[in-house]
Formats: C-alpha cells, structure tokens, sequence
C-alpha cells in the first residue's frame, strides 16, 4: 500500500493499522488463533513503523510498535503494592484438602461456599496497573514483581515485551464490563517449554551453561535490564486477579476470570468450579495427569472460594488468605549415587550433612546435591557412602533423599559416615546441645556464618540489599573488607568499584541500597540479626510491642512472652541472643552506622488485659478478623479452641462445637453485644 500523504490520511492510517495489528496480537498471543502469517504480520507493523517515523506527532505510547523501549537508566527501582500479594498456605493430600475445606464451611457459617480450581502456575508473579489514557479506554501505567509481598520491583519497561499484556483497553470493553478506567491485574509471567528449550539452545551455542527451569528463566529474564533480549523470550502472562480501588473484584472469582479475557487478558481455560473434595481431587489428578502436555510448567492447583463476600468473611491469616489454598503435586523423584557426604555450616552456625551425589535429572532440573538434614536422620535410614537412594524435588524445589535402595541390582554402600567433631569452616569444636539434633559450631568469627549472616542480611525480606549475592559477599570476605554485617555501613564507592567485574555504576547503586538498609525498621533488623526462631511475622509482634531494640534488649522471658505467638522456646532464644556480648556489640556498631532500630510501637488498651476470647459462628456486624483485632488492641488474646482458661467464648449465629464445649466447661458465654459493651467500656478508642 502507497504511503499515505497527507496528515489527515497517515493519522487515519496508522489508526487503522493500530487496531489491526491489536486485534492480531490479541488471537495469536491470548487465543492461540491467528488468522495471518508472521510475515504479513511484519508488514503491518513496518507499515505503521514508517508512518510513525514521518509522523512523529501520530505516536502513541501504547502503539503496538512501543513494546520494546529503552532500558531502565538506573535499574529496577522499588514500588510498594497497592495491598500485600501474600503467598498461599499448601496442602499434599485429600485429607489436608478436607480439613481446610471444613475449617472454612466453619468460618464461612450461613455464606455460600463454592470453589473455582484453577493450575497453580510455576512462573513469577507480578501486578499490572492500568490508568485512564486521557482519550477515552485504559492504559498500562507500570508492571511490578511480586518481591517480598510488600514490595517489588518496577519493570514494566520489560512487561510491555509481552504480548499477551494489553498496552491499552479501549473503552468500549471497559463499558462493557462496567470497569472503572483505573484497575490492577495481577498474574503470573511464565516461560513457555519451547522457549524454554530455544533459551537453552542458544546458551549451548555460546558456551553457557544452561538455565535450570522455565520458572527461574521467566523471573531471570523479567529482570533482565534489556526489553530486547525479554522481547525474543517469548514469555507470556496469565492473569487471575482483578482489583479496582485496591479490593478484589466484588463479583467474585468466575467473574473475575470472566472479566478478565473480556477486556482483551489471556486467562487459563484449565479451570472449573468444583463443591467437594472428591471434586476438587478429580481436577487436580486430570491436571497432574496433563501437565506434560500444557506446554508450560504447573506445579499444582490453586483452589479459591468463588464467592467474594464469604472470601471476605474467612479474611487472611498473617501471611496468606483463609479462602484460598494451593494443592501441591507429589514430589518429583529420580534414582541415583551417595558419592560422598559433606557438611556446610549455616548462618546460625548449624552444620547440615549433604549428600553428594552421581548427576541424576528430576523434574527439569539436573540434581547433584540434597539435603541429609541431620545425624539422626543418616542414622534412621541407614545411609552409607556408595549407597543407592531415591531422591525427591520436595513441593518440587528441594532435593532431598528420602530412602536407600536395597536390592540385587543396587548393593549397598561400605562407609558409614562419622559427623565431624571439628567445623568444616574454621577447625572449632563442634557442639550438639541435650535435647537438640543439630550440631552447632559455636565460633562467632567462623567465616561460615558471617557469609551467610551477609547474605541473610541483604535478602529482600530482610534489609532488601540489592546486589549483596553471592560473589559480592565473597569478594569482601576474601578481600577482608568486612568482619561484620555492621562494617557494611562502612563501604564507600571506591571499595566496591574495585571489585571484580564491578563498575562504577554498580558501586554506586549498591552504596545507595546499603544507604537505603538503614531505614528499614526494627522488624527487619531483627530478621537480619538471626536470632533462633525469629521470623518475619515474630519480629513484626515484637517490634510492634516493644518499639526499640533497647526495650527487647531488657525484656524479661515473661514480658516477652505476653507478645502474640512467643512462647518460652522463642523468648529463651531471644534472652541467649541478648546475653552474648559480642552481639550487644554488633548492635552498637549498627546504631553507630545509623540503623534505625526503632518502630512504632502499638497502643493498647487495658480494657480486656489477661482475658482470653474464643470467637465462634457469625457474628452480624463484625468480620472474624475484626473482632480479633478489637480484642487485641484492648489488650486482650484470642484462642482457636475452648479450655478451662478460656474467660470468654462470643457466641454468633450458628454458633458450633465450640459453644458446646463452653457449656460443659462451664465458660461464660456471650454475644456480640455482650462483645461491643466490654469493647466500649472505658476508654477504649475506636
């Protein structure tokens, strides 16, 4: 076709061309129907690209010809989610299956419940905003990983590649749908078996080594700092989440599946709404039975009560919904060699036995090492060197060895193995304390545990150190440039810039992120110091309860275990930590560096101190969670189960077993009303 020469006729054109060439992406890339070959497809998009370049006032940002931009000038940088994407709590079998189930026909009380099973995708997550264009529709704005939950990173120069994300939505499917003009889609990015297997190819080609599964080349490629390179990986994105002004999507999850591909997303047809275990066991065992064939990795079936309103009656857990669960397949296996038992030391200074083993793939991945676990577990199976074992990908990530093969054709190994009673590390004696299974080593210089206590450190779930992996870690244990996680703060510029294979560029953004590190907060340094058992959600409670370092610091076992989930294993791992004095003067150094060790410490009434609540049936005005959460901040605790030190069971309607159990124990028993007047006494702030 002759290029168009006046404006009004180019502007009419590449209209035209646009709206063609939508329509193309939309039946290759999400319905897997194209009507024309790649070659007329390249027409096209030339075609459009030329009238642009004549044309420079006629180029749109979301023009099909702008998917591959320019790099990212300075990296990733971090974005806070409109609401924390929390993971999923797992189950492996039809038992665990129907005891969520009943725990949330429990909770749901007189509330539909109804499941959608969908395949558990094994890709990388990451949330796409949309935002009036200004003509009308909707347009991508940004496209961020999922990260720790609550942030992630910024890198929608990368997800406009891919051609199942829509760059615009015009409005007549927006109206359609009844869709505001600014919405959040959340999915999965996944690396489809012929990419994957293409991928693989050209590293071979260039002397790679090859990529170890789709999942981590989806996520290494989605950070790759060049759209070109994401553009030719032909990844693809699913989407199962919608969200308009930060809630989930009021119509439900069929609805919002069916929202979803009616505004142009490409959304799994490998679903179905199922009413029963036996049901949800059908799906999962037709899935595990196809995932062969889908021509992209699964590694199980998500279930999600369909219907939004009994989703917000089960409301969440600390880190996952109550209303969804993800059924894992059964462990990938393979069998193979013991050539030999080593131990590493962990930041804790735990020594774990691994099994060296022949080379064997499972699942994807070519294994050669797997987790012994601990002496004790060596003992029970018997294990020796030369052994011949089954090894299993455990929730299809972890290589572990779970049984010796004893048989004619595999005989057995001659070497028992003897646990060291030296550290492998640094030559210091090795320790196991009565009543524990781990050996420990107990030198607080071991250069085992301060490399992993720096990488612990920097992880983004931690102090979110970006850059602070592996080969950097080492090159400043091996170049003595730390002795301490708190000598990190003391790095400058032209230190890490010395580093090999470290620029300039590099050193300055990794200065910028440890400089970022010391805003963090309380919780997070706790998590960084590595104090036994102290989690995510832990350091959370106790940094809301104490408010600072100094405060944990001088805390009693009792005062410690008034905080929600710390009992005396927890509270005496805490005393430990504080009672050394090298770790007083860890944490004097990171406050000298500027490490913010404080937060906001939570207030809390008095109203209901040392009683405890047991909340069962429908309550008519306030959510499960909310009631918890007003007991809680009046300083009272809530229990799951009914006993003899239960002061008060609140009653709702459908009120089940746990009512009865209060009755025979005799525990007061009361209403929501009941509930509210305790609740408003005082001086109680709402």
């Amino acid at each position: 076709m002759a290029e168009p020469k006046s404006p009004d006729s180019a502007a009419a054109r590449a209209e035209d061309l646009r709206t063609q060439l939508r329509r193309h992406e939309h039946l290759y890339y999400v319905l897997d129907a194209p009507e024309i070959s790649d070659a007329e497809y390249d027409a096209l998009i030339n075609e459009l690209k030329r009238i642009e370049a004549a044309h420079p006032e006629l180029l749109t940002p979301d023009s099909p010809t702008q998917r591959v931009g320019g790099k990212p000038a300075e990296g990733f940088k971090k974005v806070r989610h409109s609401r924390p994407m929390l993971s999923l709590d797992n189950a492996y079998s039809a038992e665990e299956l129907a005891d969520w189930d009943r725990r949330v026909r429990e909770l749901a009380g007189n509330l539909p419940v109804e499941y959608i099973a969908e395949l558990k995708l094994d890709g990388l997550s990451v949330a796409l905003q949309y935002e009036a264009s200004g003509a009308g529709g909707a347009r991508l704005s940004s496209g961020v990983t999922r990260g720790d939950g609550q942030t992630g990173e910024d890198v929608t120069s990368n997800i406009r590649t891919i051609r199942s994300v829509p760059l615009s939505i015009p409005s007549r499917l927006l109206e359609k749908g009844k869709m505001p003009e600014a919405f959040e889609v959340r999915g999965e990015v996944v690396m489809p078996a012929a990419a994957f297997l293409r991928l693989n190819e050209e590293r071979e080609r260039e002397g790679l080594p090859p990529a170890v599964n789709p999942r981590n080349a989806a996520a290494g490629t989605l950070r790759t700092l060049e759209p070109s390179i994401v553009a030719n990986r032909r990844l693809v994105f699913f989407a199962y989440f919608l969200l308009v002004e930060g809630e989930y999507f009021a119509a439900g999850q069929t609805a919002t599946l069916d929202a979803l591909s009616a505004l142009g997303f490409r959304v799994n047809t490998h679903r179905a709404r199922v009413d029963s275990v036996e049901a949800m066991m059908k799906f999962i065992d037709k899935a595990e039975s196809d995932r062969e064939t889908l021509g992209y990795e699964i590694d199980g079936v998500v279930l999600k009560v369909d219907s939004h309103a009994t989703q917000q009656r089960l409301g969440y857990t600390g880190r996952a919904p109550r209303w969804a669960i993800a059924y894992k397949f059964t462990a990938k296996s393979g069998i193979t060699q013991v050539t030999a038992i080593t131990v590493q030391v962990g930041r804790t200074g735990k020594l774990t036995p691994v099994a060296e083993l022949a080379p064997v793939f499972i699942g994807g991945t070519t294994v050669s090492r797997a987790t012994l676990h601990n002496a004790d577990f060596i003992e029970r199976l018997g294990l020796k060197i030369g052994d011949t074992v089954k090894v299993e990908r455990g929730g299809d990530v972890i290589p572990k060895v779970v049984e010796v093969i004893e048989d004619a054709q595999h005989p057995r190994g001659k070497h028992r193995f003897v646990f060291p009673s030296k550290c492998p590390e640094c030559g210091s004696e090795v320790v196991r304390a009565e009543g524990e299974v781990d050996y420990r080593c107990v030198n607080a210089d071991c250069p085992a545990k301060l490399r992993e206590s720096l990488l612990h450190f920097g992880r983004r779930e931690v102090m979110n150190i970006e850059g602070l992996g592996e080969a950097v870690v080492q090159q400043l244990l091996d170049r003595k440039m730390v002795t301490s996680v708190a000598d990190l703060y003391a790095l400058t510029e032209e230190q890490l810039a010395g580093l090999d294979r470290f620029a300039e560029k590099s050193a300055r953004a990794l200065i910028a992120e440890i400089d970022g590190s010391r805003k963090a907060g309380l919780a997070r340094v706790l998590m960084g110091l590595g104090i036994r058992f102290v989690g995510e959600r832990t350091a959370e409670l106790l940094a809301e309860e104490f408010g600072s370092i100094e405060a944990i610091e001088k805390a009693s076992a009792e005062e410690l275990e008034r905080v929600e989930e710390v009992g005396p294993r927890i509270s005496q791992a805490i005393l430990e930590f504080f009672a050394q004095p090298a770790n007083i003067a860890l944490i004097e150094s990171l406050k000298k560096a500027g490490v913010d060790m404080t937060a906001e410490k939570k207030q809390r009434s008095t109203e209901l101190a040392d009683l405890t609540f047991v909340l069962t049936g429908t309550l008519s005005t306030l959510t499960r969670d909310e009631a918890k959460k007003r007991i809680e901040d009046a300083g009272g605790k809530t229990a799951g189960s009914v006993s003899k030190k239960t002061s008060y069971v609140v009653a709702g309607e459908d009120a089940g077993s746990k009512l009865d159990k209060a009755l025979e124990l005799k525990v007061p028993v009361i209403d929501e009303a009941g509930l509210l007047a305790m609740l408003q006494s005082g001086s109680l702030k709402e």
